[in-house]
This record gives C-alpha cells, structure tokens and sequence, in this order.
C-alpha cells in the first residue's frame, strides 16, 4: 500500500526536528510554502502540521507562524527503528551522544537470565550507556544491553567504546544471525536513587522503562536491552494496520 502524501510530508518534517535542521524555536515554513516544496495541496500539508501538532513536535501561536516547541518530547516508534537503522547503518539513537559506562562480563540480573533462558548466575556480556542531549549536554536516557556469552565474548563489544552502528547490526555480523521478531515490556514506576541522580531529576520522579527482547528465527536470543528515560520527555508512537477479521491473540489486550 502506498504511504499516504501526508505522512511522507510529516516524516520528513518529522525529521528535520530530530536531527535538528528544524531547533527548538524555529519557525516552520508556511503552508504555502510547504506545499511548493512537497509539490502536494494546502490539505495535504494540513494533514501532516496536525500530525505534527498532536505528536507534540510543533505549535501554532495565532496570527505569528507554527514553530518547532522547546519542551517536545521523543518519540519511539519501535516498528520502524530497525529498518531505518538498516538503511543509514547509524546508531538507533544518533541524534543523541552515546556515552558507554561500563561493558565487559557480568553475572546477569536474575530477571534478565529468565528472559534469555540462562540459568541464575550466568555470565553475559553488558554494555551500561548514558545518551545526552547533543544541544544542551542534559541526561535524556539511560540503559543497558545483555549479549550472550557464545558470540560477544572475546569481541569489541566488552570494550567501553561506542560501536560505529547499531548495536544490533554489530550483533548480527558476529553472530551470524538476523533479528527476526522482538517483545517490548513498558512500565511506568518512580525512578531509583541512582536513576534520579544521572538523569537530573528529582527523586521519585516517574519513568518510563522499557525492557527488549530481541530475538533470532530460531528463537535464541540475541539481545535483551533495558532503556529508562524521564516519562514527561518520552511518547509511544505505535501505527499498525487494522484487522479486518476476527481473530483469536495470542495474548489479548486488557485494556
């Protein structure tokens, strides 16, 4: 199917902000204008400015102009990170400085064992990260990756150093194997001490966290990765096809 004229429009607005072509504060170009350039109709542009306006990423302030807002918060659109990745072979979060805190051996935490299948105790590679704000130097999100043992060992990966792509296209070079389907587990719950002091804020402020599982086509598990970021700079952006038919979940939504 094809993609409708107006999210073409908005993705590449989109873009444009969170690369920073378009700062904080900038105006937009007028409709006008934006339809030349996209060479669509003035309801066209309409659509995609709404878009943008209910993601939080512009304003409009009457009489004056639509403008890139100052306080907007991330997006993650989890269907669409993989692919993008694959296609500008970047960091999954480029826009931000990747600052790796630890990586080497550890006995893994006893949840994330569960999820990889591995007993209390294993040892897996981790790699600890901090990302920042590449404008304004502020903590926007920390994290953690858990490899196992039987292609990471012995690698660059247990080297504090950041990789030069994504992690998980370094993962699938050396362990010969592609990422085939993932689980993603969001919590909202008060940040720890130790969250609160390296993101700057205030103690018990809420988080949102969220725990990946990604995994080959042959189910082993290549990569569990746990990211947490202040909740009120954070927003899910989920867009999926609707089912026509009914259907039996695997596991059906309870809310």
């Amino acid at each position: 199917m094809a993609e409708p004229k107006y999210h073409r429009v908005a993705n590449v607005l989109r873009r444009e902000i969170r690369e920073g072509t378009l700062a904080p504060g900038d105006r937009v170009q007028a409709e006008t204008d934006l339809a030349e350039r996209f060479n669509v109709s003035l309801p066209t542009i309409r659509q995609a400015m709404s878009v943008l306006r209910t993601e939080g990423l512009i304003e409009s302030r009457q009489g004056i102009g639509t403008f890139v807002k100052d306080q907007r918060r991330r997006q993650r659109r989890s269907r669409d990170r993989y692919g993008r990745a694959r296609k500008d072979q970047k960091l999954l979060t480029a826009d931000l400085r990747h600052e790796i805190t630890f990586a080497g051996r550890s006995v893994a935490p006893d949840g994330i064992a569960e999820l990889m299948t591995l007993p209390a105790g294993a040892e897996v590679v981790i790699r600890r990260r901090t990302l920042f704000d590449k404008r304004t130097g502020r903590p926007e999100e920390i994290g953690a990756s858990y490899l196992p043992l039987s292609f990471a060992a012995d690698t660059f990966l247990e080297r504090p150093m950041v990789v030069p792509k994504a992690l998980f296209l370094c993962v699938e070079d050396l362990s010969g194997k592609r990422y085939s389907h993932a689980r993603d587990q969001w919590i909202v719950r008060p940040a720890s001490p130790q969250e609160s002091e390296t993101l700057d804020i205030p103690a018990n402020s809420p988080v949102l966290n969220v725990i990946h599982v990604a995994c080959a086509e042959d189910g082993q598990v290549l990569e569990v990765s746990e990211s947490t970021w202040p909740a009120d700079r954070i927003m899910l952006v989920d867009e999926y096809e609707i089912d026509q038919e009914a259907n039996e979940p695997e596991a059906p939504s309870e809310i």
